[in-house]
């Protein structure tokens, strides 16, 4: 085959690749305005948004591709404030699209200064959201979910600093609490139970494992100083310093030698309890009630 008719054969081909790179420099160069990062205000697509900005001039929306995504999956709502070069923008919102079906599934809401309030997802992606999680000064502070979306939370945990501490559960669906879990450092601590569900705790199981090494940590202390021996003391024990005296003594002449101490014989012991008589005991007054 001559070169010109292999050139004439591969021609579809070369046109095929040159358009796709086309549509891929054209649609995906994150240096453009319709990049990675752009303005979204007007986006048609219905991808179930929560956050407001459809209309709205004095909001600033930004779309990004997340991880493992083909296309815009995080947005981000900003509120334009000042003018000129004191013109800047302030995060009110974002949304992401986590299982990357399309619809927005988590979207969080933060305060005129940028600090997160609240975030609100749909965990099992049904299209309603089935948990709420609120913070206070930017960390997490409580944690709400309902799956059956009767407005009544099965679950609901308590945080103290951003570290769980309780966790409140329904597990009969009757909107009160029955179980109580109680947290310390991070460690589930003890358990309460309202078994016939009257809204008291009626067994409290505690954790064992955790006590026990609790108390294992406070016996292996070290022991104070006042309690310590002095070993730096110049005193040696009691029976080598008689062992020193005995031996002074016998190395001077004419010394009388100390006098053989007996050793102690054990007494024979004394008839046990079992073989002493028993002496008969004092007459006692009847305690039983009189009989009528």
């Amino acid at each position: 085959m001559s070169p010109l008719r292999r050139l004439r054969s591969a021609a579809p081909l070369l046109l095929w690749l040159f358009g796709c790179s086309y549509a891929v420099g054209d649609g995906t160069d994150a240096n453009s305005p319709s990049g990675r990062d752009h303005d979204a205000r007007d986006t048609p697509v219905d991808d179930g948004a929560r956050c407001e900005f459809r209309g709205r001039e004095d909001r600033e929306v930004a779309e990004s591709v997340g991880t493992e995504a083909l296309q815009p999956s995080i947005r981000r709502v900003y509120r334009v404030v000042g003018q000129g070069s004191e013109r800047r923008r302030i995060i009110v919102c974002r949304e992401v699209d986590t299982n990357l079906d399309g619809k927005k599934d988590v979207v969080r809401r933060y305060t005129d200064q940028g600090d997160p309030i609240e975030e609100r997802a749909d965990t099992n992606h049904d299209g309603v959201l089935d948990r709420s999680m609120r913070f206070a000064r930017g960390k997490i502070a409580q944690v709400e979910i309902d799956q059956n979306q009767d407005d009544k939370p099965e679950e609901t945990r308590y945080y103290q600093e951003g570290k769980l501490s309780r966790v409140q559960r329904d597990t009969n669906a009757d909107g009160k609490p029955d179980v109580w879990e109680i947290y310390a450092a991070g460690h589930l601590e003890r358990m309460g139970v309202d078994v016939d569900f009257d809204g008291r705790v009626d067994r409290w199981n505690r954790d064992e494992v955790t006590l026990r090494a609790q108390r294992a940590a406070e016996e292996a202390e070290p022991a104070s100083s006042d309690d310590a021996p002095e070993e730096s003391s110049g005193a040696l024990p009691q029976q080598t310093a008689t062992g020193a005296q005995a031996g002074a003594a016998r190395a001077q002449p004419g010394a009388s030698r100390p006098a053989q101490v007996p050793s102690a014989q054990p007494t024979p012991p004394s008839a046990s309890p079992q073989e002493k008589p028993a002496a008969p005991p004092p007459s006692q007054p009847s305690q039983q009630p009189p009989e009528k």
